[in-house]
C-alpha cells in the first residue's frame, strides 16, 4: 500500500526522447505522480525526482539520453532519478554507471513503477530492474496529453516484425494491447478532462488485437461511438495493415481525421527486402492512392530512412523517383544508425556519413516541396481548426486544420482548445503555417471533403 503523505508537496522533473508513444507514457507517469501529491517543477525549483524516458533509435538517441541524465543530477543533485524506455532496457548497464542515477527500469517493470519509488531518498547503489525480451508481457496504460492540447491513447505496444534495422521487439517486447473496452474507458476519462483531440499511438499501431483477439477496426469503431471527442487521428501505421476497409471507415466516420501516417522507410525494392519490410514499392504506391481515392484532402506522412547498409547510389536513385511520383504531404527523414545486435549490421555497404546527410538533405528539399504545395492547394478555404496554444506573449495562436495544416491565427479572443471556423489565408513569414482569420461562416467544405 503506497503512503501518500510520504509524497506530499514533493517536485518532479521530467525528460522525454524518442517518439509519441514514449511522450503518452511520460504522461501518463506524471498523472500517477500526481495522483500522490507530486507536482511539476516550477523554472528555478528544485526537484525532488527526476523521470527520464529515454529512446534508442539511433546512437545520436543514445547519446542525448546520456546528456539529459547528467543533466538532471547536475541541476537536481539531491533528486532521486528514474531512467525507463527503450535504452534503459537494451543497455541498462550503461546507465547504471551514470553517477546519481537511483533506479532503472526496463520495458517489464515500468507498468508498476511507483513500487519501485520507496521514501524517494537517494540510493546507495543503483537499483536495475529490467527482463529478457521474451519475458516482456505487461501493457503501461496511457491516455493523457501532459501539458500539451492533443491527448495521447496508447492502444498497442511491442513488435513482432523483426526489420533488420530495428531494435524496438528487443527494446519493448513483443506485440501486445488492451482491451477494448480498456480503451474505451480511457477516452471516457479523458473527454471528463477536456480532451477534443486524441492520438491513437503504439509501437506497430496496426497490429492491435493479438493478445485480446480484436481487430484494429473493431477499435475504430468503438472509439467513433464515444460521446464528447472531436477529433482521433492515427499515429504511424505499417502500409500492409492499412486495410481498404480502414480507410473506408475514416472517409465516413465523423470523428476519424483525414491525417495519415505511413512509412515507407525506402523507395528502392532491393532495399525494401534487405530491411525485411512486407511490402513492394507499387504495394505502397497503390496504397497511396487508395487513401487519396476515398480521401482526396488527405495528409499523408512518410517515413523514410536514408543510408542504410547496401544502399547504393543506384538504390537512392530509385527512392528519389519513386518518392517523387507519390501523392503524399511530407516525409520524414532519418538517416540510417547502426543498432548492436540488429540484423543490417550483416549487410554491406555501409554507406558514409557525408553521403547519408546528402540524402538526407535531398529528400528533405523533395518533403518541404510537397507540404508547401499541399498547404497553398487550401488558401482561400474556410475550415475547423482546433487551436492548441500561442506564442508566448503574443496573440498568436496555432492549431491545425482536420486534415493537419498548421494554422496561426493572430486574436487575442481565441482559446486554446477550442474549434474556429477560420478563412485561410496566406503563409506566415517561414512558410510554416497558414495563416488564418476567425469567421462566422460554416466551412465551405466539408470535413474530409468525402467524394
Amino acid at each position: 500500500m503506497i503512503n501518500k503523505e510520504t509524497y506530499k508537496n514533493k517536485k518532479a522533473a521530467y525528460f522525454t526522447l524518442g517518439c509519441k508513444l514514449n511522450f503518452a507514457e511520460t504522461s501518463a507517469f506524471g498523472s500517477l505522480l500526481k495522483d500522490l501529491g507530486i507536482t511539476p517543477i516550477k523554472e528555478g525549483e528544485q526537484a525532488d525526482i527526476c523521470l527520464v524516458n529515454t529512446c534508442t533509435v539511433t546512437e545520436v538517441a543514445d547519446k542525448k539520453c546520456r546528456q539529459a541524465i547528467r543533466k538532471l543530477v547536475k541541476e537536481h543533485p539531491n533528486a532521486f532519478v528514474v531512467v525507463t524506455g527503450c535504452y534503459a532496457q537494451v543497455d541498462p548497464a550503461v546507465i547504471g554507471h551514470i553517477d546519481g542515477v537511483d533506479l532503472v527500469l526496463g520495458s517489464e517493470q515500468k507498468a508498476s513503477f511507483l513500487n519501485y519509488l520507496g521514501d524517494l531518498s537517494k540510493n546507495e547503489h543503483t537499483v536495475v530492474a529490467t527482463s529478457e525480451m521474451k519475458n516482456i508481457h505487461s501493457f503501461a496504460a496511457a491516455c493523457d496529453c501532459g501539458d500539451r492540447t492533443r491527448y495521447f491513447l496508447k492502444v498497442q505496444d511491442g513488435c513482432d516484425y523483426f526489420c533488420t534495422y530495428c531494435l524496438i521487439p528487443y527494446s519493448r517486447g513483443r506485440s501486445r494491447n488492451a482491451p477494448i473496452a480498456d480503451l474505451v474507458h480511457q477516452v471516457e476519462e479523458a473527454v471528463t478532462k477536456g480532451a477534443k483531440e486524441i492520438v491513437l499511438t503504439g509501437v506497430n499501431t496496426g497490429d492491435f488485437g493479438r493478445t485480446t483477439n480484436e481487430t484494429f477496426i473493431d477499435l475504430l469503431r468503438a472509439l467513433d461511438e464515444v460521446k464528447g471527442v472531436e477529433r482521433y487521428r492515427i499515429s504511424s501505421i505499417e502500409p500492409n495493415l492499412l486495410t481498404e476497409e480502414i480507410i473506408r471507415f475514416v472517409a465516413q466516420s465523423k470523428h476519424f481525421m483525414s491525417h495519415f501516417h505511413v512509412p515507407l522507410q525506402s523507395g528502392s525494392d532491393e532495399v525494401l527486402q534487405l530491411m525485411h519490410r512486407r511490402y513492394t514499392t507499387a504495394f505502397f504506391a497503390e496504397k497511396i492512392a487508395q487513401i487519396k481515392h476515398y480521401l482526396p484532402d488527405a495528409f499523408i506522412g512518410v517515413d523514410v530512412i536514408v543510408g542504410t547498409n547496401g544502399e547504393t547510389a543506384t538504390h537512392f536513385e530509385e527512392a528519389q523517383q519513386f518518392i517523387q511520383t507519390l501523392d503524399i504531404s511530407q516525409l520524414h527523414v532519418f538517416s540510417y544508425s547502426e543498432r548492436p545486435g540488429t540484423q543490417a549490421l550483416k549487410i554491406t555497404p555501409k554507406v558514409d556519413p557525408q553521403v547519408k546527410h546528402a540524402r538526407s538533405q535531398c529528400l528533405l528539399e523533395i518533403s518541404e516541396e510537397k507540404r508547401i504545395a499541399f498547404y497553398a492547394a487550401h488558401k482561400g478555404l474556410t475550415m475547423e481548426v482546433l487551436v492548441e496554444g500561442a506564442k508566448e506573449n503574443s496573440s498568436i495562436h496555432h492549431g491545425h486544420t482536420y486534415n493537419y495544416i498548421r494554422v496561426e491565427i493572430e486574436d487575442e479572443n481565441v482559446v486554446e482548445n477550442t474549434i474556429h471556423t477560420v478563412l485561410l489565408s496566406d503563409f506566415n513569414s517561414d512558410k510554416s503555417a497558414l495563416m488564418g482569420t476567425v469567421v462566422t461562416a460554416s466551412p465551405t467544405i466539408e470535413p474530409k471533403n468525402r467524394i
